[in-house]
């Protein structure tokens, strides 16, 4: 099916996708410096899967993009040396400012990177799609305070349709000034920040509901800090209100 996908795309398609996505290879992150890499295009027939074996979830991380973004003609950093990628996290293994919390989430916006800790340990870590620069994530000190496994949002639809965007595994962490709130949550993976504010983390199970594709959705980082934040609370399926839940960290700028 994966195949299928690459092989289906014509010239033009690609060409097409190729004016309204940027390539993970013009995205500049700090942690670029500590892989050797090169900037290659996929060819017709490729894929992620194909070219990196038990590596491809490595190779997407790196670029933090999806399997959906990863089409034929798209240029990705393609490490020279794959086990410079093996598990990649540009997060600290160790965060001394969290070192009394329980649960605590760092996100650095210049990496493009999430980390959550317990007592300032790296517990799990993962790639994401912050806001874009008309509407950009805010940076500073948050709690979580919402959680709701099955949210959507109030003002933008999954693209050509009438289905408000889904925003599933959310974590709410900041409401401004109007009433805007910001969550972390599950979203489709272009490779460069492309929300409205939110910070969004791999959901493929939502993309195949949703976009069709991938036909076997693996990627679910969303989910998994969704459980990690609500551990031990039992998930109701309704939104769950939090009186002092984890600290959120936002620093530095995003790229």
């Amino acid at each position: 099916m994966t195949t299928f996908l690459f092989l289906t795309f014509s010239a033009s398609l690609a060409y097409s996708a190729q004016q309204k996505y940027r390539s993970p290879c013009k995205i500049h992150h700090p942690s670029d410096s500590r892989v050797e890499f090169e900037c290659k295009r996929l060819r017709a027939g490729e894929n992620i899967e194909k070219l990196f074996g038990d590596r491809w979830q490595d190779v997407l991380r790196f670029n933090r993009v999806d399997r959906r973004h990863v089409y034929q003609g798209i240029f990705l950093k393609i490490p020279k040396n794959l086990k410079d990628v093996e598990g990649f996290t540009s997060m600290p293994l160790d965060y001394p400012p969290a070192k009394t919390e329980a649960k605590f989430i760092l996100v650095d916006l210049s990496e493009q990177f999430l980390g959550a800790y317990e007592f300032g340990r790296l517990v799990f870590s993962a790639p994401i799609a912050s806001g874009e620069k008309p509407s950009p994530t805010p940076a500073g000190e948050f709690k979580i305070t919402a959680a709701d496994r099955n949210h959507s949002s109030s003002l933008y639809l999954v693209e050509g349709t009438p289905t408000p965007y889904p925003m599933h595994f959310a974590l709410l962490f900041y409401v401004d000034k109007n009433g805007v709130s910001f969550w972390l949550h599950g979203r489709d993976f272009p490779g460069y920040p492309a929300s409205h504010g939110c910070i969004g983390l791999y959901d493929e199970e939502m993309q195949e509901k949703f976009y069709g594709f991938p036909p076997d959705p693996t990627l679910d980082s969303a989910k998994q800090l969704y459980e990690w934040v609500l551990f031990p609370r039992h998930d109701t399926g309704k939104t769950i209100r939090f009186e002092d839940g984890p600290g959120v960290w936002i620093v530095g700028r995003a790229p």
